[in-house]
């Protein structure tokens, strides 16, 4: 299995539409991929802006070129993602799972 993460940050009085936005969007498009194993979408304040960090695990690198593509490393972005980010990671980070419980 393999662990994608990425984080994303917005105005904290942006944080629940957002929130609202990546359920439809990202967490969709993360869970409807085959081969997708689960998806944590988590977040947190911290003075005015809230951190978005996403999880999500994968059987294959197969499974995350279909959701990804051929550049597996850069973040899958979405039409509104601009209107709600004062910042982002451009990349994502990969970890191969070698024990779980």
């Amino acid at each position: 299995m393999i662990v994608r993460t990425w984080r994303g940050w917005t105005r904290s009085s942006d944080a629940a539409a957002y929130e609202e936005y990546l359920l439809r969007t990202g967490f969709t498009g993360y869970t409807q991929t085959p081969g997708n194993r689960g998806a944590y979408f988590t977040r947190r304040d911290s003075g005015d802006r809230t951190e978005f960090f996403l999880i999500s695990l994968w059987e294959s690198w197969e499974a995350i070129r279909a959701f990804a593509g051929d550049e597996q490393s850069v973040a899958v972005f979405y039409p509104e993602d601009d209107a709600f980010l004062v910042d982002r990671e451009r990349t994502v980070e990969h970890y191969e799972v070698f024990a779980s419980a």
